[in-house]
């Protein structure tokens, strides 16, 4: 098992920059290739990133290729989500996702068995 921990929420103006972190403590963690939703209000869930075990490989959705860096840190147990030039429509609960290694970066949404508790991100206009 994995025990997933997110930080790095908050408020921010409109073209504004995060960051997020995800701190993975439990099994290895480059068992694992890992991924970040987003939810928001009265939407469902979308995929926003997804990075394969060793980092060599990343998928980005269209919303936020260009926009949004995924990078890990296995010496450190750590996902990250780098987010500039955010805008109104980035409002949502980010959540950081782990599945077996094999998915790799793939822009599949499935096979995700570990989620942290979500971090609130909002963005002001």
């Amino acid at each position: 098992q994995v025990q997933l921990v997110e930080s790095g929420g908050g408020l921010v103006q409109a073209g504004g920059s995060l960051r997020l972190s995800c701190a993975a403590s439990g099994r290895t963690f480059s068992s694992y290739a890992m991924g970040w939703f987003r939810q928001a209000p009265g939407k469902e869930r979308e995929i926003v990133a997804a990075i394969s075990w060793s980092g060599g490989s990343t998928y980005y959705a269209d919303s936020v290729k260009g926009r949004i860096t995924i990078s890990r840190d296995n010496a450190k147990n750590t996902v990250y989500l780098q987010m500039n030039s955010l805008t109104p429509e980035d409002k949502a609960v980010y959540y950081c996702a782990a599945r077996p290694a094999r998915y790799g970066s793939s822009s599949n949404p499935t096979g995700f068995g570990y989620w942290g508790q979500g971090t609130q991100v909002t963005v002001s206009s």
